[in-house]
């Protein structure tokens, strides 16, 4: 019973720290398997679109518009697309305020989604690049810029943003050291096979990779996946950022989270195909990784702690490794607990990984009941 035991709990154990730790270390040893060629400076630049998804943004719609038409980006070459989710409220009307040539909106009759509302832009849009941006996303001016010259290698499918997110009073914050994290795993996707998910709130792609698109499931996974079947890369560019504000109610971070997840096992359970390594090599391996690994870790979590609770009356080594795993579930409630825990940063790191992944159970608990999320009310940030 207890080497069972011994096998359920390193079984557990590897399962928790593959994802997050075995995984970088693996695209690290990985990454120098693609290079991207010397690209010609050419003057030449790209037509680009400019995709706008809104859902009752009264509020942020004007100066999202105003932010877009301050890019540095010849004018003739640009057109700006607002996708509204059949808004309620005055969105609408303000965006007609700004109609112009190279602003357009494009309404969806019914609320039916945000991925249902950008394929009608896609529909309407007139140039070969789009850059699809969520209202709350502020962009630099440099953005297109720095994109076209990703699209000068024609085998780049997408690019995407890197998150910064920024407090009320302006500061550069993250969500602790989780988002820094995750950028730096991008980059290093992108060295290797490619992104399996871009940034929902900044990244361009290829028009013609957007023929496979689904209106039932997250188009930054899905554009990931649909690259990858045309035998194109998605790639991250840590120059191009999406700035946005963090959650005005940290209450509803953790139901955020949790729709999100949901969205993502249901992207790759509709295009399973992806995890065929026969068929997408190193790029399967990297789905299987970043997004099928990782929603296992609350499943190895359990495991390992039962498992060494279990095992501790017969070894000092799982004594020893069950105090670890509780003095970090202690830490995550002291930081849960009291703000001044939170502002010490590996109390702050172990709540987050511990409310990411009771979120993770949580989706994945509702998502095998069934439950499936296409229509979507942006956060408020």
């Amino acid at each position: 019973m207890a080497q069972v035991l011994e096998i359920l709990f390193w079984a557990g154990s590897f399962i928790t720290v593959y994802s997050y730790l075995i995984y970088p270390l693996l695209l690290m040893l990985l990454k120098h398997g693609w290079r991207r060629p010397p690209l010609p400076r050419s003057a030449e630049l790209p037509s680009m679109t400019v995709i706008v998804t809104a859902r009752n943004e009264e509020r942020r719609i004007a100066e999202k518009l105003e932010n877009t038409l301050l890019l540095d980006y010849p004018a003739e070459l640009i057109e700006v697309l607002v996708a509204s989710d059949a808004s309620a409220d005055a969105s609408d009307e303000i965006v007609s305020r700004f109609a112009s040539g190279n602003v357009r909106l494009v309404r969806s009759a019914e609320r039916k989604g945000k991925e249902h509302a950008q394929s009608l832009a896609i529909q309407a849009a007139r140039s070969a690049i789009l850059v699809f941006t969520d209202t709350a996303t502020r962009l630099p001016p440099d953005t297109l810029r720095l994109l076209a010259e990703d699209f000068r290698d024609p085998r780049i499918g997408a690019v995407s943003s890197e998150d910064e997110l920024i407090s009320s009073g302006g500061e550069v914050r993250g969500e602790g050291a989780y988002v820094r994290y995750e950028m730096w795993l991008r980059r290093l996707e992108s060295n290797v096979a490619g992104l399996v998910g871009l940034s929902g709130s900044c990244f361009a792609v290829r028009k013609a990779v957007c023929e496979g698109w689904r209106t039932d499931i997250p188009s930054d996974i899905t554009t990931a996946l649909l690259c990858a079947r045309a035998g194109l890369r998605a790639i991250s560019d840590g120059r191009v950022r999406g700035m946005y504000q963090d959650l005005k109610d940290e209450a509803k971070e953790f139901e955020r989270k949790k729709r999100t997840i949901i969205r993502g096992m249901t992207a790759v359970w509709e295009l399973r195909e992806a995890l065929n390594p026969l068929r997408y090599g190193l790029f399967s391996l990297q789905v299987w990784s970043h997004k099928v690994l990782r929603w296992a870790v609350p499943i190895g979590m359990l495991l390992a702690l039962s498992t060494s609770a279990a095992l501790a009356r017969y070894s000092a080594l799982y004594q020893i490794l069950l105090t670890g795993q509780l003095a970090a579930y202690a830490a995550a409630a002291a930081a849960q607990l009291s703000s001044a825990a939170r502002r010490i940063a590996p109390l702050r790191i172990a709540l987050y990984f511990f409310v990411a992944n009771a979120a993770t159970a949580a989706a994945m608990w509702d998502f095998l009941r069934g439950v499936r999320i296409v229509t979507w009310n942006p956060s408020q940030r």
